[in-house]
């Protein structure tokens, strides 16, 4: 979806004409004029951001900024940092456009606050707000687009259209985050301003078909279908007929596919989705690459198939591209400032040269003192090499016993992992076939099978206790929210689930029984093996608090779900349950079909 509106500045004639007059007049300045010089930089590469072209805009936005900086032009210098921040969102080079936008508010900060600094102020935190919405950190991105509406509501004058955009901006991200009821609020809001509306209907009209769009989508996410889907026709009318077939509609076919895929309507859902396709392929773009994906999920078979294969090959283009992109922003850097390396090179070889004119001068005097403490300097040589020496041999020994000490943790590991994960397995299975073999009714087989079965079970437990034994540094000598972090983060990469991870900072894990932090992690872990293999979910929520002295865990998703009445508890939740009563604990769970599961556990610190 797109983040804001495209601005009605085109690459046309008439812009690049602009440029190339504003590039005669720069040849013509002298050195003196380098606030006019830094001036007509400054709207070159205005106008070439307004026309889309990146690199150029990016090359005269640096010339500026360096000559703003020089002559202590802080405004100026800042509203330049805002026009190369947007270049480089544009060009997805998200961390150094939020790097540039953060430099440019904290040399705003030190200005006085008059309603122009604001203004600035409030554009570059809406920047902000948009980089954090691309990375998906919605949280900092509502942050930021709450802070430049404040701001822009302060401002003296008419900025009502400058703060709906801000809004329908705030109100995507809060689709995107999943708090519909707060996006549909917002977009409320602003389509019943009904100036704000027939204003854009007169002037943008495809911007107003864009905050339809994301009206509509945020209803169907809220399941609210009743004005669907005349509302995704209506946007679409719209945006066709200002530009028909443009850009702005591929989003709006894309709503319309996912509508009738959800509708079963898979014929429709095909037709939209291709269209979606047939007209990102002229931008060649993330709106194509979505609308891969988007009828990879559609198609099947063979189709499906050959467009996911699409998608990833577009996606390794995209990827490759902006690192081209970022590469050439850093050339451009270099080259613009090599001039000055080679001016400053100049300068120091005149110094150099003064400096060792007068060397040779006072060398003469200093050569005979350099004789005579020669002998003295050699001899302190030696005991300083001695010294170095004797700390190179104790710090090999302190590196050797660490590597030690080291190997003796990991082969301890990997002694309890095996007894653990490998011995016990085959011995627990053993048990389990001798035990269904006890349907022989016998008398001599049943006690002797009970035997067997009696006598594993005590193996079962020795090693059991040998491993928990020797696996004590699983949460020695480290964090264990590290640990449970380090394991979430590696394992929702390889099941493809975006995930949350909090925690109160209150709970002291250091006082916590190995064992309860031992059980602790084992049920994440066979709870996100469980959600990868049976819930067919896109995103898991774990979180830990205190309460009254008891840790509470708390694992959602939003996968299928399941009839709890009906589902039968299989080896791992059997498992679950067994370790939560080693512990004193208490294990809930919570589910419906096609709504999700959530498992909460109570684990008491004792």
């Amino acid at each position: 979806m797109i983040l804001c509106f495209i601005s009605s500045y085109a690459q046309n004639d008439s812009n690049l004409e602009k440029i190339d007059s504003i590039k005669k007049s720069v040849s013509n300045f002298k050195i003196q004029d380098s606030i006019l010089l830094a001036n007509a930089h400054f709207n070159i590469g205005e106008l070439y951001r307004y026309s889309f072209i990146g690199d150029s805009a990016y090359y005269h936005y640096h010339q500026a900024q360096k000559i703003f900086k020089i002559q202590n032009e802080d405004y100026k210098l800042a509203k330049t940092l805002y026009g190369l921040a947007v270049v480089l969102k544009n060009e997805k080079d998200l961390t150094a456009s939020e790097l540039v936008s953060i430099q440019a508010i904290t040399i705003l900060e030190s200005l006085r606050q008059t309603n122009d600094v604001k203004e600035t102020k409030s554009f570059l935190l809406n920047n902000l707000g948009l980089v954090f919405g691309e990375l998906q950190q919605y949280e900092e991105s509502i942050y930021y687009y709450k802070q430049a509406i404040a701001l822009k509501q302060d401002l003296k004058g008419d900025y009502r259209k400058s703060i709906n955009f801000s809004k329908n901006n705030l109100a995507l991200s809060y689709k995107k985050s999943g708090d519909y009821g707060r996006s549909l609020q917002l977009y409320n809001e602003i389509l019943a301003n009904a100036d704000f509306v027939e204003d854009l209907m007169n002037t943008r009209p495809d911007y107003y078909a864009l905050i339809l769009d994301n009206y509509a989508h945020s209803l169907y996410l809220s399941n609210e279908h009743s004005e669907l889907p005349d509302l995704y026709f209506e946007a679409l009318h719209i945006t066709d007929s200002v530009n028909p077939k443009g850009y702005n509609s591929i989003a709006i076919n894309q709503h319309l596919a996912e509508f009738y895929k959800d509708k079963k309507s898979i014929d429709l859902a095909k037709y939209y989705a291709n269209q979606a396709r047939n007209i990102a392929e002229q931008y060649h773009n993330d709106e194509l690459l979505s609308s891969l994906l988007l009828l990879s999920e559609i198609e099947t078979g063979e189709k499906a198939v050959n467009y996911l294969q699409k998608y990833i090959n577009l996606s390794d283009s995209l990827h490759r591209n902006e690192r081209a992109l970022r590469n050439k922003f850093a050339r451009i850097q270099y080259e613009t400032e090599q001039i000055e390396r080679e001016n400053v090179q100049i300068a120091k070889e005149r110094m150099w040269l003064f400096v060792i004119s007068v060397s040779l001068i006072i060398t003469s005097f200093l050569l005979y003192l350099v004789i005579t403490q020669r002998n003295k300097n050699r001899q302190l040589q030696l005991i300083q090499k001695q010294q170095e020496a004797n700390e190179e041999i104790y710090n090999l020994m302190l590196s050797q016993n660490e590597k030690i000490e080291e190997a003796r943790a990991l082969e301890k590991k990997r002694i309890s992992q095996e007894l653990h994960d490998g011995v016990l397995g085959r011995l627990f299975g053993t048990r389990l076939s001798l035990d269904s073999l006890n349907f022989n009714n016998t008398p001599e087989a049943v006690q002797t099978r009970s035997q067997y079965i009696d006598e594993l079970k005590n193996i079962e437990q020795d090693i059991r206790k040998v491993s928990h034994e020797l696996n004590t540094d699983f949460v020695s000598g480290a964090g264990f929210i590290d640990i449970i972090k380090t394991f979430v983060e590696t394992q929702t990469i390889i099941y493809k689930l975006d995930y949350k991870l909090d925690h109160d900072s209150v709970i002291n894990w250091d006082e916590l029984p190995n064992k309860t932090k031992i059980h602790i992690y084992r049920i994440v872990q066979e709870s996100l093996h469980n959600i990868h293999k049976h819930a067919n979910a896109t995103r898991v929520d774990i979180s830990f608090t205190l309460k009254n002295n008891v840790i509470c865990l708390t694992i959602e998703d939003d996968g299928s779900g399941f009839d709890n009445t009906k589902s039968k508890a299989g080896i791992g939740l059997k498992n679950m349950k067994s370790r939560i009563n080693d512990i004193n604990g208490t294990l809930e769970f919570k589910s419906e079909i096609n709504k999700g599961t959530q498992l909460i556990i109570e684990a008491p610190i004792t």
